[in-house]
């Protein structure tokens, strides 16, 4: 009798120990699996804000092309037209 509640005192100890390192892998498993959605997070995030500067950049040239059109259908005066007229007053003023 006496062995058999030795057995079932180490059994209880040994279920516990067990028990505590299944705990401990489960919670470092949880915390790589979280550093790795923290990464790849940060990944997305990094490529999204890339991908959108650079589609800014090309909507924000896709722009400029179409109001340089506009500009020269409607024969408005460019800054590069209006500088040059500038200089012509300031010349014929000297």
């Amino acid at each position: 009798m006496k062995e058999k509640l030795e057995q079932l005192f180490y059994f209880g100890i040994g279920s516990a120990l067990l028990a505590k390192e299944k705990l401990e892998q489960a919670g470092n498993s949880a915390k790589s699996i979280k550093e790795e959605n923290d990464r790849k997070a940060r990944e997305f995030f990094d490529e999204a804000v890339a991908k959108g500067s650079e589609e800014r950049e090309q909507l924000k040239g896709s722009i400029k092309e179409i109001l340089k059109e506009a500009i020269d259908e409607l024969g408005l005066a460019t800054k590069a037209d209006l500088d040059a007229l500038r200089q012509e007053l300031r010349q014929q003023r000297q």
